[in-house]
């Protein structure tokens, strides 16, 4: 038989910060706060990028890092998302995410994205 195989990890080989910052992307892409569906098939505008509040930033029902949001604030990651095809800079007000910038998984949404246990 032949062997499937794994789709591979990481295939636009994006560096750390590009991808905790998609990963945090991702996240505001679920959030009512931060989404509303973009103007293509599948496609969400995120917008409202939250204020830090001390050394974090709630997002949705997550917490994430202020080290770790250091992308939000970086426009050489945003143009590198958008040059892979993953969004539309529209910086530093917002981008729209395309459905494989959605589909893309970073790995590190566990690490970033803090959540309550309770």
């Amino acid at each position: 038989m032949p062997r499937v195989m794994a789709a591979k990890k990481n295939p636009l080989k994006l560096n750390a910060l590009q991808l905790k910052t998609l990963a945090i992307l991702q996240q505001m892409a679920r959030s009512p706060n931060h989404a509303q569906p973009g103007d293509q098939e599948g496609s969400v505008m995120v917008s409202n990028f939250p204020p830090p509040h001390g050394n974090h930033y709630h997002i949705g029902d997550a917490v994430v890092a202020g080290r770790d949001a250091t992308g939000l604030s970086n426009p050489n990651v945003f143009a590198v998302l958008e040059r892979k095809g993953l969004l539309r800079s529209l910086h530093p007000m917002g981008a729209m995410l395309t459905p494989e910038a959605l589909a893309y998984e970073t790995g590190l949404a566990d690490q970033v994205l803090h959540r309550s246990d309770h």
